[in-house]
């Protein structure tokens, strides 16, 4: 029988695959589709302090090899999760993140304090990559000083284990990685959605309502890829993969890239039952090439042969 529990922070899976935050809703909407009980762990919806309206229609759009989207981080906000969402979540066998961003540091800090006091939480997934507001999410995360101070003032307001979801628009995402790290990071997540546009030739408008969105799904996968590789090789906290990927072979590629787990979001909302087939497909690939603990496979890239121009 192959083991696949990995450990990401501090955070025990039984399994290294996870339901990404924007993609999985609250984790409830799922249940019916697919055993939540399979999963290793469930990103939930953004969360802010208050109720978020997110940005106005149109702001959701498909695109060759994957889908364009400006939510905005639409959510009910934290009270409400805790007091209509997170009971129910907790009657299953799952680690529960919660993903949290602000428009300032103090509002982090905040929202931070409150879910430290509340049970059922396995830690925190700060989003510091959103391209979708207009203050806060990404732009705490583009240069290493300002992702450095946000970490550390959220380290200091709680106990829960921090992992830091990271823009591939950052200056140098290495740099970005290597010092929330060293402001107490317990992992990191990376990455978000690449900044993209859509335009209507035949109005010459922009087709979403904020001019720009976020870009996700297999056509970003390549990117990701290389931008996990990385930083897997800056760190040595836990790194989760994500970015484009919808399948078994994708997931593989991201651990033996150097990724411990892997997050998937866009193919949730093409094939429900996705994170479920990952998972079996895993475990059936450790089975057939004889891997008796997935913690073989992380970081196993065989460059022999092969000239690299990573520093």
């Amino acid at each position: 029988m192959v083991n696949t529990a990995v450990n990401i922070g501090g955070i025990p899976l039984k399994n290294p695959v996870i339901a990404a935050s924007g993609t999985f809703g609250y984790g409830l909407e799922f249940s019916p589709l697919l055993d939540l009980n399979e999963l290793g762990g469930i990103v939930v919806k953004g969360l802010s302090l208050k109720p978020y309206p997110g940005n106005p229609p149109p702001r959701i759009m498909e695109t060759t090899g994957g889908m364009l989207n400006s939510i905005g981080l639409q959510n009910i906000g934290v009270d409400s999760f805790t007091k209509e969402k997170l009971p129910l979540l907790r009657n299953y066998d799952v680690a529960i993140f919660v993903n949290i961003f602000g428009h300032t540091i103090e509002e982090y800090v905040r929202i931070a304090r409150r879910l430290s006091e509340t049970e059922g939480i396995a830690g925190l997934e700060v989003n510091i990559s959103c391209p979708n507001i207009k203050k806060g999410g990404m732009s705490f995360g583009k240069e290493p000083k300002q992702a450095g101070l946000l970490t550390k003032r959220i380290r200091k307001a709680t106990f829960l284990p921090l992992m830091i979801k990271l823009t591939p628009q950052a200056s140098d995402i290495a740099e970005v990685a290597k010092r929330v790290e060293g402001e107490g990071a317990d992992s990191i997540s990376l990455v978000n959605t690449f900044l993209g546009m859509a335009i209507d030739v035949d109005t010459a408008t922009p087709l979403l309502s904020t001019i720009t969105g976020g870009l996700s799904g297999p056509a970003i996968k390549p990117i990701a890829l290389r931008m996990v590789w990385e930083v897997a090789q800056k760190v040595s906290i836990p790194v989760v993969g994500l970015g484009g990927i919808a399948s078994c072979r994708d997931a593989l590629e991201f651990m033996i890239a150097g990724a411990q787990a892997v997050q998937v979001g866009t193919a949730n909302f093409i094939t429900p039952t996705v994170c479920s087939e990952i998972i079996h497909g895993i475990k059936e690939y450790l089975k057939t090439k004889n891997i008796d603990d997935i913690k073989q496979l992380v970081g196993s890239l065989n460059l022999s042969g092969h000239e690299t121009t990573s520093n």
